[in-house]
């Protein structure tokens, strides 16, 4: 059984480029590195860094990370000019944002729980929650 995320791996045109988004703009804390990879750490996340060809996704896939909710203004302030891929339609605060290379990934305030409480709330069509 799945007990979590262990890692994600993106892959990047330019490291540097990269790891400074990752760094200044999102605050995660480079734990090691070598010319074509770096591993970086924000809360319980471990995320590699891998230099290559990205070849993102043309659909709605993404990666959501959560902040805490005083953080929240303060990211989004700080990626005010980023891409933005969509806007934020469903409960709780998102940013949807693209990183230098055009990985989707959002920032969210909620959880699990706090979206299905609005689906019960709402009762959207076609939505069932066991």
């Amino acid at each position: 059984m799945i007990t979590g995320v262990n890692h994600v791996t993106l892959v990047v045109a330019d490291l540097e480029r990269s790891l400074a988004f990752w760094r200044e703009f999102l605050g995660l804390t480079l734990r090691a590195r070598s010319a074509r990879l770096a591993y970086l750490e924000g809360g319980s996340l471990w995320l590699c860094l891998e230099c290559g060809t990205p070849a993102p996704a043309r659909d709605d896939s993404h990666i959501a990370f959560s902040c805490a909710p005083a953080d929240f203004a303060t990211l989004e302030a700080r990626l005010a000019d980023a891409p933005h891929w969509k806007r934020n339609h469903s409960e709780g605060e998102s940013l949807y944002i693209l990183d230098p290379d055009g990985h989707k990934l959002e920032i969210h305030l909620g959880t699990l729980e706090s979206r299905l409480a609005h689906y019960r709330a709402t009762c959207p069509e076609g939505v069932q929650i066991l």
